[in-house]
C-alpha cells in the first residue's frame, strides 16, 4: 500500500455517547483501504499538542468515504478533538496497522470480545464477518455505548463492573453465566482483560487474536516507542519485541508476552 500520507480530512458528524466518550464520522481517503482491526493517527490543532493521536477504527462507510472512530477524552488532544463540529477540517493519516484475520473465522463459532474503549474496534468485524458471532462487551457502567449497532450484527451480551447492565462483574464472567462456548476468540480492551482472555483460550486449547493497546508516537514503525515483548525472537533484530503500530496491532494471543 507505499508510505502513509497525512491528510486533511472533513467532520461529517460528532456527538458524546457517554460521559466523556465521542463519536466521530470523519471524511478522508482512509475508507478506501481501510479493514476491521486496523487504526489510524488522528492530529490536534493545538501547538502544544505535537504527537498525533492512536484511534481505532469503529466503522467503514466506503460509499461515503468516510470512517467513524470511537474515543475516550484522556488529555488534551482528545479534548481538542471532542470540540469539533461539522464541516470542521481535521488531520488523519491511515489505515495503520495489521487487522484482525478474518479468513481465520470461516466456518467457527466467534467471540467478539471488547472492553471499554477496545469495543468500538468490534463493530466493523462484526459486520464483516459472516460465521456465528457471540459479542461481548464489558463496561464499567450502565452507559452501554455501541450497544444497539453491535446487537445488529451477532448475539450480544454484556458484562459491568458495578452490576448495573447484563452480567456483574467482566467478560469471562458473562461467558460463564451464560454457558457460552465458541472456536476462535477475537479481543481489543485493557491488557488486564487481554491476559485473561489469552488463558482462557489456552485453557480451551483455540485460538485467540488480541489487538494491543499502546501509546504511539509515529504509528509507522519508525519510533520504537510501542514496542511489546513477544514470545519468539524477531527475524531481524533478533530480540523478542515486536512494533504494536506495524507488526500488530492485531496477534496471535500466543505470540506475545504480556
Amino acid at each position: 500500500m507505499g508510505q502513509k500520507r497525512k491528510e486533511r480530512g472533513r467532520v461529517l458528524s460528532q456527538k458524546e455517547i457517554a460521559p466523556g466518550i465521542f463519536d466521530l464520522w470523519i471524511g478522508c481517503s482512509v475508507a478506501a483501504q481501510a479493514a476491521p482491526g486496523q487504526f489510524m493517527m488522528v492530529y490536534p490543532k493545538a501547538e502544544s499538542t505535537i504527537l498525533p493521536r492512536p484511534i481505532s477504527i469503529c466503522e467503514i462507510d466506503r460509499q461515503r468515504g468516510a470512517v467513524r472512530i470511537v474515543y475516550r477524552i484522556a488529555g488534551r488532544g482528545t479534548r481538542e478533538f471532542s470540540g469539533y463540529g461539522e464541516g470542521d477540517a481535521i488531520a488523519v493519516m491511515g489505515p495503520l496497522g495489521n487487522g484482525f484475520p478474518m479468513e481465520a473465522a470461516m466456518g467457527k463459532r466467534v467471540f467478539l470480545i471488547g472492553g471499554g474503549i477496545g469495543i468500538p474496534p468490534l463493530l466493523q468485524l462484526a459486520k464483516e464477518l459472516t460465521c456465528e458471532k457471540q459479542i461481548l462487551a464489558g463496561y464499567r457502567d450502565r452507559h452501554l455505548f455501541l450497544k444497539g449497532d453491535l446487537e445488529r450484527h451477532g448475539v450480544f451480551y454484556t458484562a459491568t463492573e458495578d452490576g448495573s447492565a447484563g452480567t456483574k462483574g467482566n467478560v469471562l464472567d458473562a461467558v460463564r453465566e451464560n454457558g457460552l462456548d465458541a472456536d476462535l476468540v477475537y479481543a481489543c480492551g485493557p491488557l488486564p482483560m487481554l491476559r485473561a482472555v489469552k488463558d482462557y483460550a489456552a485453557g480451551k486449547g483455540i485460538i485467540a487474536y488480541i489487538s494491543l493497546e499502546e501509546r504511539m508516537a509515529c504509528g509507522v514503525g519508525a519510533c520504537l516507542g510501542c514496542v511489546c515483548r513477544t514470545t519468539e525472537k524477531d527475524s531481524h533484530s533478533h530480540v523478542k519485541n515486536a512494533r504494536v503500530c506495524t507488526e500488530g496491532p492485531v496477534f496471535a494471543a500466543e505470540e506475545v508476552d504480556i
